[in-house]
């Protein structure tokens, strides 16, 4: 089966998954909300989700593999593996804050090839195929072309877990508060990620990542013209734990800020 085909196939899939999720979501009940670990939930529609996407995906492509965030599948596809997230943005559904998403990319050897993030609540659809522009909804879209950090609009993860870096961390958001249009905190990574390839914001940060979090934006940032690294500048973002995406003109401000405030040794 083509890429082309592929897509596609995971598009319609995708969408029904987020209409599993958007009904769910009018009668939630947040008793059943489960704790991974602090402050890390999970909810029966998460895991209902992924079973979903897994099973469809599967029949899209049967030789694929899955690095999916719940462990439905723990298949390890030779050449093709699914990265996924049923539920990007959990906490945000459990309290009723409209804010979430599917992200789902495929890994062909080791290269995204396609990633797709539907905004459930707003209906949107970014999405990318290797060698062809980003989309949202069907229409070609691009990173913002603001070409200076002071004119920028920058969104970010706030930790939940892992204080240790808290004051680099709040180093760097006392310099973007004061020198940038602001700063913005939306709950869900591929939202963020998605948002930059088009040009609602002008870059986005954060660490403590998994690489279902970030796998399908940060591709379609790449294929929408935007630079993708970790802080120390490396490419190695989908399981590097940290990312910084933005668009080129505001690439070396905002790494310059990030390394200058961002002790690594610690």
């Amino acid at each position: 089966m083509e890429l082309n085909t592929i897509h596609e196939e995971a598009i319609k899939l995708i969408k029904e998954v987020g209409e599993f999720i958007k009904i769910e979501s009018q009668n939630f009940n947040s008793d059943k909300v489960e704790h991974k670990g602090f402050n890390d939930l999970v909810s029966y529609v998460d895991k209902e989700a992924e079973k979903r996407l897994v099973e469809g995906l599967g029949r899209i492509l049967p030789e694929s593999g899955f690095i999916a965030e719940e462990g439905t599948s723990t298949k390890t596809g030779e050449t093709y593996n699914w990265i996924i997230d049923p539920l990007d943005g959990t906490t945000n559904f459990v309290h009723g804050l409209p804010v979430y998403s599917i992200s789902v990319a495929l890994q062909q050897d080791n290269e995204i090839v396609s990633g797709i993030v539907l905004e459930i609540n707003k209906d949107e659809c970014f999405e990318a195929i290797k060698g062809s522009q980003s989309r949202l909804n069907g229409k070609s879209i691009s990173v913002s072309k603001n070409s200076s950090l002071s004119q920028s609009l920058i969104a970010t993860g706030f930790p939940y877990y892992d204080f240790d870096k808290m004051d680099d961390y709040l180093s760097i958001l006392k310099y973007l508060m004061q020198n940038s249009h602001g700063v913005r905190r939306l709950g869900s990574a591929a939202v963020d990620l998605s948002y930059v390839a088009c040009g609602r914001y002008e870059g986005y940060f954060e660490y403590n990542l998994n690489a279902w979090d970030v796998a399908a934006g940060a591709f379609i940032v790449e294929q929408a013209g935007g630079q993708v690294s970790r802080f120390n500048g490396d490419s190695d973002f989908i399981f590097g734990r940290e990312i910084l995406s933005c668009s080129p003109d505001i690439y070396k401000e905002l790494i310059s800020l990030i390394q200058n405030r961002w002790q690594t040794n610690r």
